[in-house]
């Protein structure tokens, strides 16, 4: 990562683990923009951007399933918290089918976050975790943990049978859950988890599959149609342009 990128992460606690993946920071300190491509990742991010003139911006990002372009402005920084998916339903109480490769606005003043709590990245992993924990649910499907669960810990790597099988809930069910809520079938999402989980191979240079991938051939395809380009032009990643492997702890 170049060191006009200033990247900090951090793990939820445990009691956020089902729907919170990680709170992070961006910013750009150069006095240029920077032109970047975001990946898909399978995660939904709720972004909140300072504003010199007015109050915080707060946007949720829905599921991509293509790169996308984007431009971090110089001298800013986003903080960002990445949800899991369970999160729309649970903490959120809606579904982002319709925010497929898209994202909204949210009401100004979202959760009270000011730019106060946008002074210090530890207050903002403080307050956002007290936000998201006072609207933690009562109970959840145990089939819909459960589905997450093995989604995640597989890297999208169990077939969409099995899963139905460990779940007991028909594939036929589980897709038009994941169609209605997220906007896509849970096939297309476990190869974009299963792309994800290529990161860190890729960035080491290791460009033959690691997943479950049938073949060389496969690989490459998934890689391309995922990043718009080759398994050996992402793993260079000039420019630091593509920003998940500039971020790669």
């Amino acid at each position: 990562m170049t060191n006009d990128l200033d990247y900090r992460w951090v793990a939820p606690d445990e009691a956020l683990a089902d729907f919170v993946e990680s709170f992070w920071r961006l910013g750009n300190q150069a006095n240029s923009d920077k032109e970047i491509i975001v990946l898909p990742d399978g995660r939904i991010d709720l972004i909140f951007s300072p504003s010199a003139t007015g109050p915080v911006q707060a946007t949720l990002l829905g599921v991509g399933t293509r790169p996308d372009q984007a431009v971090l402005t110089a001298k800013t920084q986003m903080f960002v918290i990445s949800f899991k998916l369970l999160a729309t339903e649970y903490i959120f109480h809606d579904s982002v089918s319709g925010l497929l490769n898209s994202a909204k606005n949210l009401p100004a003043g979202f959760w009270d976050f000011t730019a106060a709590d946008l002074a210090d990245f530890d207050l903002f992993c403080q307050k956002s975790t007290q936000r998201i924990r006072a609207l933690l649910p009562q109970e959840i499907d145990g089939r819909k943990r459960k589905l997450f669960d093995l989604l995640y810990a597989s890297n999208g790597c169990c077939a969409v049978r099995e899963l139905a099988e460990q779940v007991g809930w028909s594939s036929r069910q589980i897709n038009r859950y994941f169609n209605q809520q997220y906007g896509l079938s849970l096939k297309k999402y476990s190869s974009i988890l299963r792309f994800r989980a290529s990161f860190q191979h890729l960035k080491a240079g290791k460009l033959f599959p690691q997943q479950s991938f049938a073949d060389q051939s496969h690989f490459i395809r998934e890689i391309k149609k995922l990043s718009g380009v080759l398994p050996k032009d992402l793993s260079r990643n000039q420019n630091d342009r593509f920003i998940q492997f500039s971020t790669l702890l």
